[in-house]
């Protein structure tokens, strides 16, 4: 076929041809296919930053064990407590791409809020141990973490559930297995979706095809209606990665009391430092409102 002919085949056809390869790449349980996807999607990034050095003074980093594994696995933990013993406790979820050390600004950000944080890196990130991610590897090292939360906060009311973009499906996933008050006492949503299926669909039709054949789904507007306790949503106005129509129709379907806060001239991950004092100002008074150790 010479370039002339090329030029004439539609768009819609090598999509199709496209997708027939997938389907059948994907209908033979081609192995290959199903790494490559979820290393696209969820692009873990393992190591420690060559100008990292340690955390500052007080806080502890500590790997944890993964039960029931063929091969002994683990988690990295960061625990950075707040000067105030009284203050409540964040278990923070991180998105794709970034690991704990590439979102330690965010992490200080909270702690400045007025929150300890205790944060985990998903096996495939950082200094846990190598694997790639699946919805099911991630939503246990998120349970895993959850428990070494529960040691250091035994106030379940100052418990916290934080999540940002993947993570935020992530927490949602955690915070429907659990009761509020009885276990937690808030979820903080940042720049969030309402499923994978959706999110792919932003993308165009490739982004549509390619979700066909990819197996996991956090399916956040299925199971935010099983969470009845107090919420936060934020979302930055120019997210070019999650549309803040997303982080809007996960909002409208939550159960009260809940908050949504709109973070103008904000993209995907910079909130904390687009408008420092509204973000700061909005946690506290979250914190305050529901956080309270008194009945």
């Amino acid at each position: 076929m010479n370039w002339k002919s090329c030029k004439s085949v539609s768009v819609t056809t090598v999509f199709f041809q496209l997708g027939l390869v997938l389907a059948l790449l994907a209908s033979s349980g081609c192995a290959w296919l199903d790494a490559k996807q979820r290393l696209l999607v969820y692009r873990p990034t393992a190591g420690v930053p060559t100008d990292f050095s340690a955390l500052p003074s007080g806080d502890q980093q500590y790997l944890v064990s993964v039960p029931n594994t063929d091969t002994p696995q683990h988690v990295a933990i960061w625990w950075l407590p707040h000067a105030s013993p009284d203050a409540p406790t964040l278990l923070y979820l991180h998105g794709t791409f970034r690991n704990l050390f590439g979102n330690q600004r965010k992490i200080e950000a909270l702690r400045t809020a007025g929150f300890s944080v205790l944060a985990v890196d998903y096996r495939g990130w950082g200094e846990s141990s190598a694997l790639i991610p699946t919805e099911q590897s991630i939503v246990a090292d998120a349970q895993l973490a959850w428990g070494e939360l529960k040691k250091r906060q035994p106030d379940a009311k100052k418990r916290v559930i934080y999540g940002h973009s993947m993570g935020s499906a992530v927490a949602l996933d955690l915070a429907s297995r659990l009761q509020s008050p009885a276990d937690f006492g808030g979820l903080v949503l940042e720049s969030a979706f309402t499923s994978f299926d959706d999110v792919a669909g932003t993308v165009g039709m490739l982004g549509s095809l390619l979700n066909l054949f990819f197996p996991d789904s956090f399916d956040s507007i299925g199971k935010i209606t099983q969470v009845q306790a107090p919420l936060l949503m934020m979302h930055g106005r120019d997210d070019d990665t999650i549309p803040i129509q997303l982080g809007e129709r996960l909002f409208a379907a939550a159960s009260p009391p809940k908050h949504w806060l709109v973070m103008e001239n904000a993209r995907h991950s910079n909130l904390d430092i687009s408008n420092p004092a509204l973000y700061q100002a909005t946690l506290q008074n979250f914190a305050a409102s529901y956080l309270s150790a008194h009945e």
